[in-house]
């Protein structure tokens, strides 16, 4: 249930706590008033996260953000957190924490589509929210557009960034198109800025680059370095430089690029499909009975 709106959406959700078994609160702090009732009312607490949410979207600190995320960590019986970072912050507050990462259907990015012959094109997703971390390696993409021929940067989001020096490809991203648009590139990029923000993302981007069979390149920040397995299923670059050269060397190898994107996929499959993470949660449940 939504808890978010008027005060009768609130007490609705405490009338489903009571009579529910377990509780899961997702990734959204609480009043203080209304986080000691849920718990009053609520057998069995967990909190669900998998964003930095203790911090600013910029990484910075914030003390406000900081209390109401410790608050609703100390009084869960549960934490379910989506990376090792965020495991680790909590554990500051809650010992009992439980590292469920994100998975995706990889059912569904078992697409076929054809390639294009005449450019090489390198896929980003995402949407205005992120494009700030696309904008960060653009000089690493002008660079690497003077090295490959026909480098092409394949957008699939909200938005496209025009004149920056090389080829765009705009795509506005659909649930039904996106695994076949991700599909029909090449290689598949994962930039991030090194801050506590990032460190707390989970590595959707990556995942669905992998289910596709992309070889990827990420940078080496926070779950991007537990998901890329250097030199087995894609890259991890520190600098511009990083960038530039990885681009440049799996453009102009496509066995590379396949075998990247084949041990990407079989890894997806293994640790991060729903199958594989649903298994991980209800284990962690039963056990809780």
């Amino acid at each position: 249930m939504l808890l978010a709106g008027n005060a009768k959406n609130y007490l609705q959700a405490l009338a489903y706590a009571r009579r529910a078994h377990t509780v899961i609160v997702h990734r959204k702090t609480l009043p203080f008033l209304y986080l000691r009732l849920l718990r009053i009312n609520a057998r069995r607490l967990i909190f669900d996260f998998d964003d930095a949410i203790f911090c600013k979207d910029d990484g910075t600190s914030s003390a406000s953000r900081m209390a109401h995320f410790s608050a609703i960590v100390r009084v869960c019986d549960n934490i379910f957190a989506g990376n090792k970072y965020l495991a680790k912050t909590a554990e500051a507050f809650n010992r009992n924490v439980i590292h469920v990462p994100t998975s995706i259907d990889t059912s569904k990015y078992l697409v076929d589509a054809n390639k294009p012959e005449t450019t090489t094109d390198i896929a980003w997703i995402g949407s205005s929210s992120t494009r700030k971390y696309l904008e960060h390696i653009i000089p690493a993409l002008q660079i690497a557009n003077q090295l490959v021929f026909n480098l092409r940067l394949k957008i699939i989001a909200d938005f496209d960034l025009p004149n920056i020096g090389l080829q765009t490809l705009p795509v506005q991203w659909t649930s039904d198109s996106e695994a076949k648009e991700l599909a029909s590139a090449h290689i598949g990029i994962a930039p991030l800025t090194d801050d506590n923000w990032s460190r707390g993302k989970c590595g959707l981007k990556v995942l669905q680059y992998m289910a596709t069979g992309l070889p990827v390149i990420a940078s080496n920040v926070g779950v991007n370095s537990e998901l890329v397995h250097q030199g087995v299923n894609g890259e991890l670059a520190c600098t511009m430089h990083d960038w530039v050269e990885t681009i440049n060397r799996l453009a102009s190898d496509i066995r590379l690029r396949t075998d990247y994107g084949n041990a990407g996929r079989r890894f997806v499959k293994d640790n991060y499909s729903t199958e594989a993470v649903f298994n991980r949660i209800l284990n962690s449940l039963n056990a809780m009975i």
